[in-house]
């Protein structure tokens, strides 16, 4: 379990991670060696396992965004897992409960390649079907 300041701190670093230790120890009211401390056992504890990069201004506001809902044969479910990550334009997937087995977050520069992939990932061995959602507005991201 984590404690409030450190759920504080995570909130922050989500925010913005290249934000300053100075800068996160003003806002949490902490000394820098306390939050250099506490980032450094979060990291070793496995709780911050690493940084990204957001994509942000005109690149991102051009990018369009779908969830794929993915019925796999289950058999085929590592092949297929495998196949997906090779995709480049899949930047994230989920195995989830119910009547699809996976949910694949596809991201491309236009709605011809979004269409593209989206066919690609239907036509992969051990796919079903597929239900996909276009994203059409992000009302925050964390």
């Amino acid at each position: 379990m984590i404690g409030k300041q450190d759920q504080k701190l995570l909130m922050l670093l989500r925010q913005n991670a290249r934000v300053s230790i100075t800068e996160l120890a003003k806002t949490l009211h902490l000394s820098r060696s306390t939050v250099q401390n506490r980032i450094a056992r979060l990291e070793a504890n496995g709780v911050i396992r690493g940084y990204s990069v957001m994509l942000g201004g005109e690149f991102s506001a051009n990018q369009v965004e779908a969830h794929v809902s993915i019925k796999v044969m289950q058999k085929l479910t590592a092949r297929t897992n495998s196949a997906l990550e090779g995709i480049s334009q899949v930047s994230q997937l989920f195995s989830v409960s119910g009547e699809y087995d996976l949910i694949a977050i596809v991201q491309a520069q236009s709605l011809e390649e979004l269409s593209a992939v989206l066919d690609g990932i239907g036509n992969l061995e051990g796919v079903e079907r597929t239900n996909s959602a276009v994203v059409l507005e992000t009302r925050f991201r964390r």
